[in-house]
């Protein structure tokens, strides 16, 4: 029943199935093969929601995911945290010193090469991490290593022959829960917490100082903007549009006041979703302080 199922991009197994398993354990998991694909199973009702990941602490935005929110016709209703484990998977049998070769997606062999260093084992671009754990499974070589999330593992029957292995202790992956319809009512996040969470698109009108002008609003209303990035549209350097995340929902007074200064000074201004907040975001920033 698609009532019932959440999709991701990737593989089973993969970081994305390891974000749907965490905050809805409830739903069945539905692989696509792109992030336009996992979008398209909810446009067209053949999943209810879709978890798509949109930053990582270590590597950065997915660049792909902002170009693409705006433009689904979803809405976010959703966010959470998954920490993101690295472990060293192999048929089973293999010792550490056997494996040569780690096969896994770009960003995640950027992310362990001090274990690689340590073991001279060499890096093998996979299509990505769960498909990486696949291919090593089908391969049946104990040369050949995925590196891949310990949940990999469990359905491509391969051993953990090390864990926890990535440079950073802290890599997290924020994911956006996305619906067809929005939700705007005040809710609490399914891991805890009742802090709300704003997220909009916007571009300036052509006139001196916009964008400072454009966010004065939310500094004097003390409206907290946790995140702010800009990017090119079609292409063209001059058409710049701006993803913003803000503390708060929309009917706070503050964050009222602030939208519409932010109207004022813009010449597309678009919600994309009033969501909960995941706890981790208040205790990553606690521990960043």
């Amino acid at each position: 029943m698609t009532e019932n199922v959440i999709a991701f991009q990737g593989e089973p197994g993969a970081y994305s199935h390891q974000a749907c398993r965490a905050y809805h354990p409830e739903m069945e998991p539905l692989p696509c093969r792109t992030f336009e694909d996992t979008i398209d199973a909810v446009r067209q009702g053949r999943a209810r929601l879709a978890m798509l990941p949109v930053e990582n602490s270590t590597y950065g935005r997915v660049a792909d995911i902002h170009h693409l929110l705006p433009e689904s016709g979803l809405h976010i209703i959703g966010e959470g945290f998954v920490r993101v484990r690295i472990a060293l998977l192999a048929v089973p049998g293999t010792r550490l010193e056997e494996v040569t070769d780690a096969m896994s997606h770009p960003v995640l062999l950027g992310q362990c090469r001090g274990f690689m260093r340590q073991h001279g084992i060499r890096s093998i671009v996979g299509p990505d991490t769960a498909g990486s754990a696949m291919e090593v499974a089908k391969r049946g070589e104990k040369s050949l290593a995925a590196l891949a999330a310990p949940l990999a593992g469990e359905i491509y029957g391969l051993d953990v022959l090390a864990s926890g292995i990535e440079d950073r202790q802290n890599n997290t992956t924020r994911f956006l829960v996305m619906a067809r319809e929005p939700d705007f009512s005040r809710r609490p996040n399914p891991a805890g917490g009742q802090t709300m969470m704003t997220t909009f698109v916007f571009r300036v009108r052509n006139i001196p100082a916009a964008l400072y002008k454009a966010l004065g609003g939310f500094a004097t209303n003390g409206v907290n903007m946790t995140k702010l990035e800009s990017y090119m549209v079609n292409g063209i350097f001059t058409a710049t549009q701006f993803y913003a995340d803000i503390e708060g929902h929309p009917e706070d007074p503050a964050v009222a006041r602030a939208l519409e200064e932010l109207a004022y000074f813009t010449s597309s201004l678009e919600i994309l979703g009033v969501y909960p907040a995941d706890p981790l975001r208040a205790e990553q920033a606690a521990a960043a302080e």
